[in-house]
């Protein structure tokens, strides 16, 4: 199998690169040359977002392209227009964000959409990657799939959910923990939705929903884990979903992963349908293992992860936390 990754340097398109060339893949990775792609890849520079930016794929066939792109839609329109009749599959990393809000629990791939178009500039993450979907689709049909993946962590993760925990529960002492311990969480360790790609990009085509079932693990087993991994000199102190709100604490950003129980956020992102995926091939690793691979990771390279720039830091700060931790359990 030949395969074209459209980035293929950091986090996702890294880990389905390195995925690909596992399994014997010749890999071609197209780049602006920001980072150092995986060893062993063929690589091809190019800046999708500049005049003549795709310059560098005017040749060349593949079996299948993987594009991770979330930026305007357009230019996955015009990559897609390009390589459509010289590649087998155009695979599409998309998101469940495109789901139009509120998402139902239990929505599945037929959940409605956000209003979009293959032919918008920069535009809402949302929609951007709705967009994206539809100019994959446009110009390679029923030999397009679209990948809807939820929140990923794992090895390599430069969102900083994942990172902010660890890094925060190492340096010890009371550290707020937003409940209930028994809270349901649903989420893909990087590795896993990457060696589905792999797989599915031998014939698959259509939508689907990448992610953990819900309750894969729960935000006390997350958290408890966490404190395992880097030595176990932090405390845990719960505080009740009220608690946290009242602190001012910022659900999902202030504390990664987790979101208010029974709000509408909470049930879009820890409980959709899956069951699509996992009747294709998806399975998803134990959370101890993603948890000690992402501290044993973020040690190997000193302790600080990577951050996108495009994405808000994650985290709280201290007088949030100290706010936090006085507020009744």
């Amino acid at each position: 199998m030949r395969l074209l990754m459209l980035g293929g340097t950091e986090f996702v398109g890294r880990a389905i690169a390195e995925a690909a060339a596992a399994h014997g893949w010749e890999v071609t990775v197209f780049h602006r040359g920001r980072h150092a792609p995986p060893p062993g890849v063929r690589v091809l520079l190019g800046d999708r977002s500049s005049e003549d930016g795709l310059a560098a794929l005017a040749q060349g066939e593949w079996d299948a392209v993987v594009d991770t792109w979330s930026g305007a839609p357009r230019a996955v329109r015009d990559t897609a227009r390009l390589l459509s009749g010289r590649a087998g599959r155009y695979v599409y990393i998309s998101s469940r964000s495109v789901y139009a809000e509120p998402v139902a629990a239990g929505a599945d791939e037929t959940f409605p959409v956000v209003d979009a178009s293959p032919d918008d500039a920069e535009t809402d993450y949302a929609r951007a990657k709705r967009g994206g979907e539809l100019a994959a689709s446009d110009a390679f049909g029923d030999r397009a799939l679209l990948v809807r993946a939820g929140l990923i962590v794992g090895p390599g993760e430069n969102v900083g959910r994942l990172p902010w925990w660890l890094t925060r529960i190492a340096r010890g002492g009371d550290v707020p923990a937003p409940g209930p311990p028994e809270l349901a969480l649903q989420y893909i360790d990087v590795r896993d939705l990457a060696g589905w790609v792999v797989a599915a990009a031998r014939g698959l085509g259509g939508v689907y929903n990448v992610v953990s079932l819900p309750g894969h693990t729960t935000m006390g087993e997350l958290l408890r884990t966490c404190v395992d991994v880097t030595g176990g000199h932090a405390q845990l102190r719960w505080r009740t979903p009220e608690s946290v709100l009242a602190s001012g604490a910022e659900p999902w950003t202030g504390l990664p992963v987790w979101l208010p129980p029974g709000s509408a956020d909470y049930e879009h992102m820890h409980r959709s349908d899956v069951s699509k995926a996992l009747a294709a091939g998806l399975r998803c690793r134990p959370v101890e293992e993603t948890v000690a691979d992402t501290w044993a990771w973020l040690r190997r390279i000193g302790g600080r992860a990577p951050q996108r720039p495009d994405r808000p830091k994650k985290g709280m700060d201290e007088e949030t936390e100290a706010r936090l931790l006085a507020m009744p359990e």
